[in-house]
Protein backbone atom coordinates (compact mmCIF):
# COMPACT_ATOMS: atom_id res chain seq x y z
CA UNK A 1 0.00 0.00 0.00
CA UNK A 2 1.07 3.43 -1.19
CA UNK A 3 1.80 6.51 1.55
CA UNK A 4 -0.56 8.77 0.67
CA UNK A 5 -0.14 10.54 3.91
CA UNK A 6 1.65 14.37 3.54
CA UNK A 7 4.07 14.90 6.21
CA UNK A 8 2.91 16.48 10.05
CA UNK A 9 4.62 19.07 11.67
CA UNK A 10 3.81 18.55 14.89
CA UNK A 11 6.53 15.82 15.20
CA UNK A 12 9.86 15.96 13.85
CA UNK A 13 12.33 13.25 11.82
CA UNK A 14 14.13 12.52 14.80
CA UNK A 15 10.66 11.55 16.90
CA UNK A 16 10.02 9.49 14.11
CA UNK A 17 13.24 7.79 13.38
CA UNK A 18 12.33 7.02 17.77
CA UNK A 19 8.83 5.76 17.32
CA UNK A 20 10.25 3.41 14.63
CA UNK A 21 13.17 2.02 16.66
CA UNK A 22 10.46 0.81 19.47
CA UNK A 23 8.09 -0.60 16.74
CA UNK A 24 10.81 -2.81 15.02
CA UNK A 25 12.29 -3.33 18.62
CA UNK A 26 8.84 -5.18 19.54
CA UNK A 27 7.82 -5.95 16.59
CA UNK A 28 10.26 -6.72 13.88
CA UNK A 29 9.38 -7.50 10.15
CA UNK A 30 6.05 -6.23 11.10
CA UNK A 31 6.74 -2.74 12.32
CA UNK A 32 5.16 -0.80 9.69
CA UNK A 33 1.83 -2.96 8.93
CA UNK A 34 1.51 -2.18 13.00
CA UNK A 35 2.34 1.77 12.21
CA UNK A 36 -0.09 1.73 8.76
CA UNK A 37 -2.61 0.03 11.41
CA UNK A 38 -3.07 2.75 13.82
CA UNK A 39 -2.78 5.26 11.17
CA UNK A 40 -5.79 3.82 9.79
CA UNK A 41 -7.34 3.62 13.06
CA UNK A 42 -7.46 7.18 13.80
CA UNK A 43 -7.75 8.29 10.31
CA UNK A 44 -11.16 6.23 10.90
CA UNK A 45 -11.63 8.46 14.24
CA UNK A 46 -11.34 11.70 12.26
CA UNK A 47 -7.96 12.14 13.85
CA UNK A 48 -5.95 13.60 10.90
CA UNK A 49 -3.02 14.64 12.89
CA UNK A 50 -2.38 11.56 14.90
CA UNK A 51 -2.80 9.56 11.41
CA UNK A 52 -0.29 11.59 10.07
CA UNK A 53 2.31 10.89 12.55
CA UNK A 54 1.73 7.29 12.54
CA UNK A 55 1.83 7.62 8.51
CA UNK A 56 5.03 8.80 8.79
CA UNK A 57 6.48 6.52 11.29
CA UNK A 58 5.57 3.51 9.02
CA UNK A 59 7.17 5.49 5.82
CA UNK A 60 10.36 5.95 8.17
CA UNK A 61 9.99 2.04 9.31
CA UNK A 62 9.97 1.24 5.38
CA UNK A 63 13.48 3.54 4.47
CA UNK A 64 15.17 2.08 7.47
CA UNK A 65 14.59 -1.09 6.14
CA UNK A 66 15.39 -0.51 2.75
CA UNK A 67 18.91 1.29 3.64
CA UNK A 68 19.43 -2.10 5.92
CA UNK A 69 18.75 -4.22 2.55
CA UNK A 70 21.08 -1.84 0.46
CA UNK A 71 24.07 -2.21 3.06
CA UNK A 72 23.84 -6.07 2.40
Amino acid sequence: MANIWQPNPSMNERESEAMACILEARHGRHAAEVADFFATLHDGNGDDDRSGVWADVAECVRERELQRLQQD
